[in-house]
C-alpha cells in the first residue's frame, strides 16, 4: 500500500495551463466542458477532477471552503468563487466515496473504496492520520457532533469508530450480515445507528461497542436499507429502503412506530425538518415526497424528470434541495410543493449535495466530473 501523500497547489486561473492538464489526463473531460448545455446558471464551477465526483462537503465554520472527492482517487480543497488556490490531496488508491468536515472545521475526513479513512488538516491539506481497519470499501462516514471522533461503515459488514486526534481505533461494530450502507451518530452523540443490506437497523452503544437494539422483520423493511436520518432530539430515526418504504423507529426502544408507504420505487435518500414533524424522501421513480411524521399523510409530491438521488432540507431557509439523475438541482417549497428554482449546468447525474451559508448556497458533485456552486 502506497502511503505517500502529495499536496499540490494548482493555479487554474491560467486557462491554457488548465486545459493542458485535462488533455494529458482525460481528453473526454475537455469535451464535456466545451459541450455543456447552453443554459448554465451556476455561480462557480470547479473542474479539478478527471473522474465522476462522488462526494462534496462544506466547512460550516468557513463558508467558502469546499471539499470534493472523485473516482480519480483525489480530494480537492477549494474556495467558492476563487480561481487562485486549490489544494490537491493525494492519499487514496481508489475512489473517494465520502467526505465530511469536523464540527469545528479543523479536520476533514475522507473515506475511500481502498478501505482507508484519511484525516486531513483542513487549513493546510496536511495528512494527519491514515486510519485503517476495514477490509472492504468505506461506504460512508460521519463525525461525532461535538468531538474529533469519526465513524465509518464498510461493505465488509462492519462499522468502525476512531479517535481522529490520536489516529487510534476505539470500536469495531460487528453484527450485520451484509454491507453497512448508511448510518451515523444521533444528534446528541450518545448512540450510533447503522443500516445494512441485511435489511436491518442496529442501534449501538459507542462506548462499549455493544448492540442496543436490532430492528428487522416484515414490520420493518424487506429490502436493502439505503438511508437513515434523525430528529434533532435524537428520539426518532427515519429509515429508507429499497422496498419503497420509509419507517420511523424509536431509538431508545427499537420500536417501529409506523411506515410511509406512498413511494412507487426504491427510496434513495431522506431528510428531516426539525422541529416541525416533516420528512422528505426521494425515490427512483422521480418523486420527492413531503410527508407528516405524525400522521404519515402526504403533504406534497415533487415530480422530477429522473431518479431522485440526493435530498437535503435546510433548517434555516425551510427549503428542500434535490439532486437528480437528469443532472439538475432543484429547490422546493415544502409548504406548497412548488419548485422554486431549477439549476442547470451539469450534464450527468448528481451524486452529492451540500448546502452552505444558511441555505443560500448549494454545492453539487456530478458524474460529469465537475462541482458546481449555485446561489439560491
Amino acid at each position: 500500500m502506497n502511503h505517500n501523500v502529495i499536496i499540490n497547489v494548482i493555479d487554474v486561473d491560467n486557462e491554457e495551463q488548465h486545459n493542458d492538464v485535462i488533455n494529458d489526463s482525460d481528453e473526454e473531460l475537455l469535451d464535456v466542458k466545451t459541450n455543456l448545455e447552453s443554459e448554465d446558471n451556476s455561480l462557480h464551477t470547479f473542474w479539478g477532477h478527471v473522474g465522476p465526483v462522488q462526494a462534496v462537503a462544506c466547512d460550516y465554520s468557513n463558508a467558502g471552503l469546499i471539499a470534493s472527492g472523485s473516482e480519480d482517487d483525489l480530494v480537492y480543497l477549494w474556495q467558492v468563487g476563487s480561481e487562485d488556490l486549490h489544494l490537491k490531496l493525494q492519499g487514496h488508491t481508489d475512489t473517494v466515496s465520502s467526505l465530511e468536515f469536523s464540527h469545528d472545521g479543523c479536520l476533514l475526513a475522507s473515506g475511500g473504496y481502498d478501505g482507508i479513512v484519511n484525516i486531513w488538516e483542513s487549513s493546510t491539506g496536511t495528512l494527519k492520520h491514515k486510519l485503517e481497519g476495514p477490509s472492504g470499501t468505506v461506504e460512508w462516514l460521519q463525525w461525532h457532533p461535538k468531538g474529533h471522533l469519526v465513524l465509518a461503515g464498510s461493505d465488509d459488514f462492519t462499522a468502525w469508530l476512531w479517535n481522529a486526534d490520536e489516529g487510534t481505533s476505539m470500536q469495531v461494530f460487528h453484527g450485520h450480515s451484509g454491507p453497512v450502507t448508511c448510518g451515523g451518530f444521533t444528534p446528541d452523540g450518545k448512540l450510533i445507528c447503522t443500516g445494512s443490506e441485511d435489511e436491518s437497523l442496529r442501534v449501538w452503544n459507542p462506548r462499549s461497542g455493544e448492540t442496543v437494539h436490532v430492528v428487522q422483520g416484515r414490520h420493518f423493511h424487506c429490502g436493502i436499507i439505503t438511508c437513515v436520518g434523525f430528529t434533532d432530539d435524537s428520539s426518532i430515526a427515519m429509515v429508507g429502503a429499497q422496498d419503497a418504504k420509509a419507517s420511523l423507529v424509536k431509538i431508545q426502544t427499537g420500536e417501529v412506530v409506523g411506515s410511509f408507504t406512498e413511494h412507487l420505487d426504491a427510496v434513495t435518500c431522506g431528510s428531516i425538518l426539525s422541529p416541525m414533524p416533516f420528512a422528505a424522501t426521494g425515490d427512483l421513480d422521480g418523486r420527492l415526497m413531503i410527508w407528516d411524521m405524525h400522521t404519515f399523510a402526504v403533504r406534497n409530491i415533487c415530480e422530477h424528470e429522473g431518479e431522485v438521488l440526493q435530498c437535503l432540507w435546510s433548517q434555516e431557509s425551510q427549503l428542500v434541495y434535490s439532486g437528480c439523475a437528469d443532472g439538475k438541482v432543484r429547490v422546493w417549497d415544502h409548504r406548497t410543493g412548488a419548485c422554486e428554482r431549477v439549476f442547470h449546468g451539469h450534464t450527468d447525474r448528481i451524486q452529492s449535495l451540500a448546502v452552505a451559508q444558511n441555505g443560500r448556497i448549494v454545492i453539487s458533485g456530478s458524474d460529469d466530473c465537475s462541482c458546481r456552486v449555485f446561489e439560491v
